[in-house]
């Protein structure tokens, strides 16, 4: 067998000429890899896979042979989009026999797709008597060639998939998870890096040296983004640099450019071994279950995208509509940056996570984003129209909806809409500097959920009195590591600069479970919601949260400071953790000017040891997303689940109003924060229930301050109890709670 690099240069050659029939380069493919079978399958209308040119079985099966997609070897690898090497594919369970082939007497066989902007167009494959495994040099030889069959391909009419004629104008509808609540309206831009124009290359120490100053180019270009694309006046530099820390070390990994080198010096252009190398990665890492790891994946194609812009010399990107959303199979953070700075209005990304980097920073940058919309990619085209709807207002789950291509009404609706917010919008302005209280005079607290300095402009935006929650883990996610004491000491510091007067919550690393502990194997848990994270980790991993404790102490220098606990079960776990901190404490100095030592309640089982954790706790703050997944037992992250549950049944509303009840008697503050007291149905009716503290996503901050001020509570008092009373059999009391609030007038 010829090396690869003989491979490509006798491609070269034969491309060099003008474009190259299929059937020559398959009888090149089979000579070069001593393959008695070669054979080219091009896709068809309609998800069929047509047999376009062979070397070795009967050409009269040329134009004949057909499978779907799904169907035989090569239907799967179409259908899989991930190459099959198989010593005896005859006996595979997902061979199909054509007899007009005659392939009877071929054991082995090796397919790969052939792949252009995401969508499969064909495959190619090889087969040989003997029974054996292909090499990975092999595999990796008809990879490339895969690359230089899509412009042969699709000039012998091939078919990428992609919606056709009248179908392609029809409106589509695409659901999803919402990242960041909001409404847009505008056209179609698509992220991804492109197939490279240039694939071969006669000269490999220039494309390494062309490689060599991209990737300097492109850390440049890193650091100058940080500080040129960030809103201006922003503090958040210190945070972006940790959100980006991972996407450093993707693109400076030595192991990585090393590949990279390696496909150069076989024949390809530096941007072709950028893309394939790329392309491998991409394929193992979408084979990760950990949704964590699975977030280094938009990373890794944000990096391959800009470095094949570095070397194809782009300067300046394309110019970006006015309003456009941005549609994504996966979006890493600096490429966010970058659409952010292009003008966006939204977000559409087709794998994404609420804690990976781009849904961490989308809701720093406040942009409209949605994620988890499946397919979308597949059906959309450059300035098709998107609405996307991420208001969320009137429901439990946190779903968002996506329509591609929308029909006149219902564009001219969403326009209303968007309308009527920006009215409301303004008319919430006026709220910003006013305290928060009901129409009876009666005080709410409204405070802030955050975990990046970069959201802390908030305060002054929303007019929050302080941060209910400081999420410690995001930075120490977003960056890959857990910092040094130093380096989170000045963290915090800065959170209590920015906050000034007003109070701010810190709740210890909330790790493990769907966040992994930076450094640690995925623990293998059957339900790892459960398992051991957060306090459970810090309290085997004493070190760890000592650590985190005394960088809080030296953040504060001699200011208040508060500390809350996640996920305390037991009394006993709260008095461990309590007592790491004033042990910490008593080595600080100067000393915190008050020290407030408080829980997390997430737990059911802590509703049984309420006396004695009231006696102790200097604060209590619920937390609704995991004692509602607890009390339903219902993982939140099960689409199957969302929504089944309400916070607004009478079984939350129950143990809320005994909560609240117990803790006044106590003389204990009690705040409840998440994504539900966001929505102003939800927080008036915590209100109604005696809770007068709130602590929310920024974007809640002031339609609940609307909401609070048009409420008449001692009458609403009233409706609830009745409510609780007549309606215990119920599954939610949402619609009774909103038909009153329609009644009286209180924008929910």
């Amino acid at each position: 067998m010829s090396t690869p690099r003989h491979l490509l240069a006798r491609l070269r050659s034969l491309m060099a000429r003008g474009p190259a029939p299929l059937p020559e380069i398959a009888r090149l493919v089979a000579a070069e890899l001593v393959a008695e079978v070669c054979s080219i399958y091009a896709m068809r209308p309609g998800d069929m896979l047509e047999l376009a040119a062979t070397e070795g079985l009967r050409p009269e099966a040329v134009g004949r042979t057909r499978l779907r997609v799904g169907e035989g070897i090569v239907g799967l690898v179409a259908a899989t989009a991930h190459p099959l090497n198989l010593p005896d594919a005859q006996n595979h369970p997902d061979f199909a026999y054509r007899p007009e082939t005659g392939e009877e007497p071929y054991a082995s066989m090796v397919a790969v797709p052939v792949r252009r902007a995401g969508r499969t167009l064909g495959v190619l494959a090889v087969q040989n008597r003997a029974p054996r495994l292909y090499e990975t040099d092999e595999i990796e030889a008809l990879e490339t060639v895969a690359m230089l069959l899509v412009e042969p391909l699709a000039a012998a009419g091939a078919s990428d998939g992609a919606e056709e004629g009248v179908g392609a104008t029809l409106p589509r509808r695409f659901n999803g998870s919402v990242l960041v609540a909001g409404l847009a309206i505008g056209p179609a831009v698509l992220a991804g890096a492109h197939a490279p124009r240039r694939l071969l290359a006669d000269d490999p120490a220039t494309e390494l040296a062309r490689l060599a100053h991209a990737v300097e180019d492109m850390r440049r270009g890193l650091d100058e983004m940080i500080t040129d694309r960030l809103p201006a006046g922003s503090k958040a530099t210190p945070e972006a640099r940790d959100v980006l820390e991972a996407y450093r070390l993707v693109a400076a990994d030595p192991g990585w450019l090393r590949r990279v080198g390696e496909a150069i010096r076989g024949g390809l252009s530096a941007e072709a071994a950028v893309h394939r190398v790329a392309g491998e990665l991409r394929d193992r890492m979408r084979r990760i279950v950990d949704p964590y790891l699975r977030e280094r994946l938009a990373d890794l194609e944000d990096m391959a995208g800009r470095l094949l812009a570095a070397l194809n010399g782009d300067c300046e990107p394309d110019p970006v509509p006015k309003g456009a959303i941005l549609l994504a199979r996966r979006l890493g953070p600096a490429e966010l940056l970058d659409w952010h700075g292009r003008g966006i209005s939204g977000v559409v990304v087709a794998e994404a996570s609420p804690a990976g980097h781009a849904a961490i920073l989308a809701r720093a940058l406040g942009i409209p984003a949605i994620g988890g919309a499946r397919g979308i990619m597949e059906a959309a085209e450059a300035g098709d129209e998107v609405i996307l709807d991420a208001e969320d207002a009137q429901h439990a789950g946190p779903s968002g909806q996506v329509i591609l291509r929308p029909e006149q009404e219902v564009k001219l609706f969403y326009q209303r809409a968007i309308q009527a917010r920006s009215e409301r919008r303004a008319g919430w302005a006026a709220l910003r500097s006013l305290p928060s209280a009901t129409r009876d005079g009666t005080r709410v607290r409204l405070m802030l959920n955050v975990g990046l300095a970069l959201e802390l402009a908030q305060l002054e935006a929303t007019g929050a009195e302080g941060i209910g929650l400081f999420r410690t883990e995001i930075a120490m996610l977003a960056r890959g590591a857990i910092a040094e004491v130093q380096e989170q000491a000045a963290v915090y510091g800065r959170v209590l600069d920015e906050a000034g007067e007003r109070p701010v919550l810190f709740r210890t690393l909330d790790l493990g479970g769907d966040k992994l502990l930076p450094g640690s194997p995925a623990p293998e848990e059957e339900n790892p919601a459960m398992g051991w994270r957060a306090l459970r980790i810090g309290l085997d991993r004493p070190a760890l949260l000592r650590r985190q404790l005394r960088a809080l102490l030296l953040a504060a220098a001699g200011r208040p400071l508060s500390v809350m606990f996640p996920l305390v079960a037991t009394v006993t776990e709260f008095c461990a953790a309590r007592a790491l901190l004033l042990a910490e404490a008593e080595r600080v100095r100067p000393a915190p000017e008050s020290l407030r030592i408080g829980t997390m309640l997430e737990v059911p089982a802590l509703m049984w040891q309420l006396p004695e954790l009231l006696r102790l706790a200097d604060f209590i703050s619920v937390g609704t997303n995991d004692l509602m997944q607890f009390l339903f037992a219902a993982d939140r992250g099960s689409p199957a689940l969302a929504g089944r549950y309400d916070v607004l049944s009478p079984a939350m509303l129950s143990l809320l109003a005994h909560l609240a009840e117990q803790a006044h008697e106590a003389g204990v503050p009690l705040s409840v924060c998440g994504e539900a007291v966001a929505r102003p149905l939800e927080a008036i009716t915590l209100a109604g229930l005696g809770i007068s503290a709130l602590s929310m996503p920024a974007s809640g901050i002031l339609p609940v301050k609307a909401a609070l001020a048009a409420v008449d509570l001692p009458a609403f008092r009233e409706l609830l109890t009745a409510l609780r009373r007549t309606g215990a059999a119920e599954s939610s009391l949402r619609e009774p709670i909103a038909a009153w609030a329609r009644e009286h007038d209180v924008p929910v």
